[in-house]
């Protein structure tokens, strides 16, 4: 994990263009797999595995939204990058919403594919899907979900990591944070790579040292919390 977080350092140092490039590719892979899953697993949906069909209710829909809100986040991140749009007042809006719309489209497919393949009290938390298609003998499209998943985290890792030090460069525009480190920007490649630099070390340092499960219920709450503090901010700054 801080080995592929380092090499995506690396890439984000370089240049916005060499990013977004190997971004796309991976996002490319993601999707193609997400599609294979649906048209895969579909097929062996068993609708008596979706009764009933709130087993918790709506307090267990209520803690499963909050525990899958970081699959939200990606969203903002285009937000963050909008001064590196070519016309951010008509890109940036159609970024959010379209790819909002279509991943949670894709999203509830995939969930009701993996709930009507394998009863929701069965599935294996720490590699649902590729364990769902190995209970069918599915070989070939466990190695693909694999894969895919791979391409997915990374993905995702790169936009995350990409965001960070642009928020920090704002900041330090504004005197909020000292311009002397977190505003510089490489004379060639044309990034904060210091903030770059020191948001990957941090990053592979906790991805080396911390229990994924710990570090997800933290990053969870507090992505939601972040959230809620810049909605209440907005509201503020309309009035004020």
């Amino acid at each position: 994990a801080a080995v592929i977080v380092l090499l995506v350092t690396v890439i984000l140092i370089i240049g916005i263009r060499e990013s977004a490039g190997f971004n796309a590719a991976m996002v490319v892979v993601k999707l193609v797999v997400v599609l294979f899953v649906i048209a895969a697993g579909i097929g062996h949906v068993d609708t008596a595995n979706w009764h009933p069909f709130l087993p918790f209710g709506f307090s267990g829909v209520a803690s499963g939204a909050a525990y899958v809100f970081f699959a939200y986040i990606g969203f903002d991140a285009v937000s963050t990058h909008a001064e590196e749009a070519r016309n951010p007042q008509r890109d940036v809006p159609i970024g959010i919403l379209a790819s909002l719309f279509i991943c949670t489209i894709l999203y509830i497919a995939v969930s009701a594919v993996l709930t009507g393949m394998v009863p929701y009290h069965e599935i294996d938390i720490n590699a649902p899907l590729a364990a769902a298609f190995a209970r069918y003998g599915l070989s070939t499209a466990v190695f693909i979900i694999s894969l895919g998943a791979v391409a997915g985290i990374t993905s995702v890792l790169l936009v995350l990591m990409l965001s960070q030090p642009r928020v920090f460069f704002a900041m330090a525009r504004d005197g909020l944070l000292p311009y002397s480190f977190f505003g510089t920007v490489h004379p060639r490649f044309r990034t904060p790579h210091k903030a770059t630099i020191l948001t990957g070390s941090v990053v592979a340092l906790v991805a080396a040292l911390f229990p994924i499960h710990a570090l997800a219920e933290m990053v969870n709450i507090g992505t939601l919390f972040a959230f809620v503090v810049v909605c209440i901010a907005v509201w503020i700054m309309r009035h004020t």
